[in-house]
């Protein structure tokens, strides 16, 4: 008999599609900004690659979901249940990991810009990371007890 099949590692997976897509948007940006401080012969602020790793953390949100599911050990008749947990949440997780990742762009090019307002930026990729942080607690919270 099977026992903790989990999600099928669908809250793993999605949690670490958006990441990729958030690291990639921020990073294209970061890349912009300072290909432009080169240009212009200023200096090229190290600190965007704050904005760029942001989004990263959703994977291990993801992971944390996952082993959740997994460890619960739910019998064969919750699996659907899991799967659908797993995947609504992944997808959250993963939607505000891609949205960080856009922030972070933006933050990028307007701190390589401005030289200003890093605190604020960090905020705003903050509030988006709570997000995640909910969608794991509440999807963790809402699996059934044995």
């Amino acid at each position: 008999m099977i026992t903790g099949l989990g999600d099928m590692d669908f809250s793993l997976a999605l949690s670490a599609i958006g990441s990729a897509l958030g690291t990639g948007a921020a990073g294209m940006a970061a890349i912009g900004a300072w290909k432009k401080a080169f240009a212009n012969n200023k200096t090229a602020p190290f600190i965007l690659i704050a904005f760029v790793g942001a989004p990263l953390s959703q994977t291990i949100y993801g992971m944390i979901l996952r082993n959740a599911i997994k460890s619960a050990n739910l019998p064969p008749e919750s699996y659907i249940y899991q799967m659908i947990i797993g995947l609504l949440g992944g997808l959250a997780i993963g939607t505000s990991a891609y949205m960080q990742g856009k922030a972070g762009a933006r933050a990028s090019d307007a701190l390589a810009e401005t030289g200003k307002g890093f605190g604020n930026y960090i905020m705003v990729l903050g509030v988006i990371e709570t997000v995640a942080l909910f969608v794991m607690v509440f999807c963790m919270t809402a699996l059934p007890k044995v």
